[in-house]
């Protein structure tokens, strides 16, 4: 096993587990063991006379220099083989008697327990890719092995000294997870040196992840659970000033989002947050990125001394002269939260699409199928917390007449016109990142065994839970409805409002309102131009051409423009107020012509 860090577990997944000794003797052991030592210091707690028999230097504040942690660890693998009663009367043994301390014994090998599964523990497995997808399973395979080895070693272990500490034996066993919660196979792909970034040496010097295995339920705790600030753009160079000095601290993860190929490279101390990149993006082949530049790099965890200024930590794109954007976010707490994984690539694949003259969407698209044959494609526009992913599911729970809610586009997308003038709509994300608070109860818990869960017991509890796959979101799509997300105005006659001009429509989405939810940091009503920070207010003036174009183009071709009343944000309307935006837009798909 390898370094701890205060929340993190790097689990080296090229060993097999099969002796307790392996992880006692860990230097990752060693860390948790002088962590909850520390801690009973601290806090004065009932574990500290066990401590006490193991002092030997008190001369010292090192815990590890403090406390005999070598004895302590010799005690415990005594306990693996024999009850206590036998240690302390052999003559074999040294460790001070310990048959008088049977109830701190179990409350410390249960607090041991507890610190281990509380870390993010992660499976790091390096392995050479193959474009052989039998030969790829067949590695997946042995990860999940050495995973399920480790499982078992660490449970029968703190099982066998409960019952060779305890009088009472276990009644009850519960399976509880004790090996790494995610796992990451790594290697490091041979790109072609013409495909190569300049400036960047230091980019293919990282390991990439190209597979991931997960271990539900997957639960992690973030410091921080909010977003802050826009992402500030300077169109200028920056690969030049970055140097990654210590590789084996970072890891790169490839994905497709959209059409665009990203390079998201995270600090180790934050894998937590790369760990969704598994469920809400596609993760890029070593057969593709061999052979194709990055459009875009994103790199979390930069040491907050590089940035200029002192709040650029919150996040900075840069534009290199070849017309690849890079994203930089710092190493603070603050920014602990998986907001700023998708939101900054996300704003990097929107800088690239208004580069193209096309548009960025912040919103959801959904193809619904209404059971009387009735159908429509509905983009629902708006900022975080507008009741986007709210109205779909409460839409998608009339299930009497409605016959499904296809999710395509979830939170961001892009829209294109063809040569015929239609309007199309294209996705980014394979998964949603859903807020837990406003959602019909047991909506996320029905696919535990699937998703992500960021800090369930906290307000903006979050999940992160596939939907779609990579070639289905990549389809173009036409739209029949396109509509903001009022969730804000709370005396309507109309749920759903239509406009007949480019010009009215433009004002709504340009404007932008919505009532912050507390997704962010914003507070009540806040205005954010076209409902997107995420590039479009950063070209705001190059957006406002495009946009007006494309509101146009969808008029004039018979797609309905409109502003749908989520009232999300109203208090007493967060479960009624989709509730019945969901009904009026079912009326409306009743009414679409065949």
């Amino acid at each position: 096993m390898e370094e701890t860090n205060m929340r993190s577990i790097l689990i080296n997944g090229e060993v097999t587990y099969n002796a307790t000794s392996q992880i006692l003797n860990s230097n990752t052991f060693k860390k948790i063991l002088s962590e909850l030592i520390k801690d009973s210091e601290e806090k004065k707690n009932s574990l500290l006379p066990l401590f006490e028999p193991f002092l030997k230097n008190t001369d010292t504040v090192d815990t590890a220099q403090k406390y005999d942690i070598e004895g302590i660890i010799e005690l415990l693998l005594a306990l693996t083989i024999d009850p206590i009663e036998k240690i302390d009367g052999s003559p074999y043994y040294s460790f001070p008697k310990m048959s008088n301390k049977k109830d701190l014994l179990v409350r410390f090998v249960e607090s041991l327990f507890s610190l281990w599964r509380n870390k993010h523990r992660f499976i790091i497995k390096r392995d050479e890719y193959t474009p052989n997808r039998f030969d790829r399973i067949f590695k997946q395979m042995l990860l999940v092995r050495t995973n399920t080895d480790l499982k078992g070693l660490v449970l029968s272990m703190y099982r066998q000294i409960l019952i060779n500490v305890s009088d009472i034996r276990l009644k009850i066993l519960r399976q509880e997870p004790g090996g790494a919660q995610v796992g990451f196979i790594v290697d490091k792909p041979a790109v072609d040196p013409r495909m190569k970034l300049k400036n960047a040496d230091w980019l293919y010097e990282l390991e990439y992840v190209w597979s991931i295995v997960f271990e539900p339920p997957v639960i992690f705790y973030t410091k921080s659970n909010k977003r802050r600030g826009v992402f500030k753009v300077n169109d200028r160079p920056v690969l030049d000033r970055i140097d990654i000095t210590d590789p084996k601290d970072w890891f790169g993860f490839p994905i497709h989002v959209g059409t665009k190929l990203i390079y998201v490279v995270v600090n180790k101390e934050y894998l937590a947050l790369a760990s969704g990149l598994g469920n809400l993006f596609e993760l890029a082949s070593f057969d593709i990125i061999k052979n194709k530049k990055p459009d875009g790099i994103y790199i979390l965890g930069i040491d907050n001394q590089f940035f200029e200024e002192p709040d650029d930590f919150n996040g900075v794109i840069y534009k290199e002269n070849d017309g690849t954007y890079v994203g930089l976010v710092g190493d603070d707490p603050s920014i602990d939260y998986f907001g700023y994984m998708k939101k900054m690539i996300l704003t990097i694949h929107n800088l690239l699409i208004i580069d193209e003259g096309r548009l960025p969407i912040h919103g959801a698209l959904a193809h619904i199928k209404l059971r009387n044959g009735k159908k429509a494609n509905v983009m629902l526009i708006g900022d975080s917390g507008a009741g986007k992913s709210e109205t779909l599911d409460a839409l998608n729970r009339l299930q009497g007449e409605v016959s499904e809610v296809n999710i395509l586009i979830d939170d961001m997308g892009s829209l294109d016109i063809t040569g015929d003038g239609t309007v199309v709509a294209y996705g980014t994300e394979t998964g949603a990142f859903v807020r837990l608070d406003d959602l019909q109860p047991g909506y996320a818990y029905s696919t535990m065994d699937r998703s992500i869960f960021m800090n369930p017991n906290e307000i903006n509890a979050r999940v992160i839970v596939p939907y779609s796959n990579y070639t289905e979101i990549i389809k173009p799509t036409r739209i029949d409805y396109f509509l903001y997300a009022n969730n804000y105005n709370e005396d309507v006659k109309e749920k759903i409002a239509f406009f007949k001009k480019a010009e009215d429509a433009n004002d709504v989405f340009s404007k932008g309102a919505r009532m912050a939810k507390g997704t962010t940091t914003e507070k009540g009503l806040t205005y954010s131009y076209f409902a997107n920070p995420f590039g479009a207010v950063q070209r705001r003036e190059k957006h406002e051409a495009i946009a007006q174009r494309y509101l146009k183009s969808m008029i004039d071709g018979g797609v309905k423009v409109g502003e749908v009343m989520t009232r999300l944000g109203i208090h007493g309307f967060e479960m009624e107020g989709p509730l019945q935006a969901a009904k009026a837009l079912l009326e409306a798909i009743e009414e679409l012509e065949s």
